[in-house]
């Protein structure tokens, strides 16, 4: 039985890491859609930062993924190093839009 609970804990942070960044990302929409309503403060600069971002954690997410899968990870660390970008940008972001609330 613990055997098998330590064979799913990989899966169970994954899922977390997950649910967490999508948790983030919704509250970064949500603040840079009411900065564009002029509802919140908005950085002259944020509209091109949604975007370039993007590229930029699409290129480190491929990279960390190609490197792990060279490695000879697991499929779960895999999709554990290709997320860790985009992780790392919807947790700066939440952080940095939730102090101009």
């Amino acid at each position: 039985m613990n055997m098998m609970i330590g064979a799913l804990m990989p899966s169970a942070k994954l899922w977390g890491d997950m649910m967490r960044m999508g948790i983030e990302a919704q509250f970064v929409m949500t603040l840079r859609t009411a900065g564009m309503l002029g509802l919140l403060p908005h950085g002259k600069n944020e509209n091109t930062l949604m975007v370039s971002e993007k590229t930029d954690a699409v290129r480190e997410s491929f990279g960390a993924a190609f490197r792990s899968a060279a490695r000879g990870a697991r499929a779960d660390q895999i999709l554990a190093a290709a997320l860790k970008p985009y992780g790392r940008r919807t947790r700066a972001n939440a952080r940095r839009l939730g102090t101009r609330l």
